[in-house]
């Protein structure tokens, strides 16, 4: 499977998500993380959750998360679907396990943009179950 039909290939777990970045080789491997823009202007992204997801332990790995939760905050610093930013800090705090079988959903919100710096947190949750509580600093790139 070529990265660049993989939406061709892959059906999202809910109706009216795509992959973000349908040629990113990286998330499509971990992933894929399904999103949608919501009306509320919001970024959801969305993961079933499957056996390779997870740990020796049988829960999701914190290291999936931990991906998810950066695309989902690095998609909502954005002011342009096709800006590009890169990630100088980003805290977690890891509340719960997730499970294969759970759809697994993320978001990003902004809390400010600053000159050169963007400052955004996000949270990771099964339905009411919070997984994963998280802010992050992204740093803009300049277009050339």
């Amino acid at each position: 499977m070529t990265d660049n039909n993989l939406t061709d290939q892959i059906s999202a777990p809910l109706p009216g998500y795509t992959i973000y970045d349908p040629i990113d080789p990286f998330e499509n491997h971990a992933g894929p993380f399904f999103w949608r823009h919501l009306d509320s202007s919001a970024h959801h992204f969305v993961l079933q959750a499957e056996a390779q997801h997870c740990n020796s332990h049988g829960i999701l790995h914190g290291g999936l998360m931990m991906t998810m939760m950066d695309l989902a905050m690095v998609v909502a610093s954005k002011e342009n679907q096709d800006d590009q930013s890169v990630t100088v800090s980003m805290a977690t705090e890891f509340t719960n396990a997730g499970h294969a079988g759970e759809l697994i959903e993320a978001t990003g919100e902004l809390v400010r943009r600053a000159n050169s710096l963007v400052f955004v947190r996000g949270q990771i949750h099964v339905g009411d179950r919070v997984l994963l509580n998280a802010s992050a600093v992204y740093k803009p790139l300049r277009r050339r």
